[in-house]
């Protein structure tokens, strides 16, 4: 299968760190030397999850002039629904004008992306399927508590969508050689480490620690794990996308799997954790800079916990 497109959708408000020295007391220097993160983006009132996926795809349609009626699958993705009922799918559906479609969304915390994905590839390998559309959105910020001080500075808000085809609709289409998910919820503090429980006080993050570890052990091995379905070594890729949950723990992953920090692509530093939409989002920034023969990993890990790892050919 084919990656079309990829398109992302940022809300205006940008806040830096200096709010939450303001806030709490957290200096600029204790968030970016921990996080990485300087500054991340707000929705607006009345901006949420459904409105800045629909953003996404509407800049996607515009950008590839893609007649949405050929669509045969919509996919969603997020952990910050606005709707637990009427999904992300269901509104993009509408949005589209599609009828009659399968329209499904998931939620798998920070590796919704991947799991999106590999959905698509099923309905893809069934005939079911030859067009689809994932769109990925977080609205963090409407869950989030920001006088937390052990997370509440670590979010943003962002949203993508991506075209993806059975066959190629044109040369500079990106091949997805290889999707990985798996779940490791028998690991470590995996169900109580980060959660988002609606009806009590929002996302909390109380053994960020033992997220951080199992981030840094499961991200290489989602790496390792499709280049060795596609007979391929670490020197065979030329870009690593991790998710985009602190920058300490991309450049762990990096020096775990031994590759120079030059082949890196990360924007927490100026977007914050943007949850399962963060690498798409930097899929989209680099599109036009990525070339022909160029290998591109993604790498996801989120809470429960999840993981996976995706293999990009352009």
């Amino acid at each position: 299968m084919f990656l079309h497109r990829v398109c992302h959708y940022l809300p205006q408000q940008v806040v830096d760190n200096e709010h939450f020295t303001q806030l709490n007391g957290l200096s600029d220097e204790w968030i970016e030397s921990r996080t990485g993160i300087q500054t991340r983006r707000k929705a607006a009132e009345g901006e949420n999850s459904h409105s800045m996926g629909i953003e996404a795809v509407r800049d996607l349609l515009a950008k590839t002039q893609f007649n949405p009626q050929e669509l045969d699958l919509i996919v969603g993705a997020t952990y910050t629904p606005h709707d637990t009922i009427v999904t992300l799918a269901h509104a993009v559906q509408h949005f589209v004008g599609v009828p009659d479609i399968p329209v499904v969304t998931i939620s798998s915390a920070c590796s919704s992306l991947l799991n999106a994905i590999e959905i698509v590839e099923g309905y893809f390998a069934t005939n079911k399927a030859t067009k689809a559309l994932v769109v990925t959105s977080e609205h963090n910020t409407g869950y989030y508590n920001e006088t937390d001080t052990v997370s509440g500075h670590l979010w943003g808000d962002g949203a993508a969508a991506l075209l993806i085809t059975k066959e190629r609709l044109h040369q500079d289409d990106i091949a997805v050689k290889q999707v990985m998910t798996g779940g490791a919820a028998t690991s470590g503090k995996a169900t109580e480490a980060v959660v988002l429980k609606p009806l009590e006080r929002g996302v909390i993050m109380p053994y960020g620690r033992d997220v951080f570890q199992n981030a840094c052990i499961y991200m290489p091995k989602a790496v390792l794990q499709v280049l060795a379905k596609a007979n391929l070594a670490l020197q065979d890729v030329d870009f690593v996308i991790p998710h985009q949950a602190n920058l300490r723990i991309s450049v762990n992953v990096m020096g775990t799997l031994g590759l120079p920090l030059e082949k890196l692509i990360s924007n927490i530093q100026y977007l914050g954790n943007t949850g399962c939409a963060g690498c798409a989002i930097a899929l989209s920034e680099y599109w036009h800079t990525f070339q022909k023969g160029q290998r591109i990993v993604i790498t996801v890990f989120g809470g429960g916990y999840s993981f996976g790892g995706m293999l990009l050919e352009v």
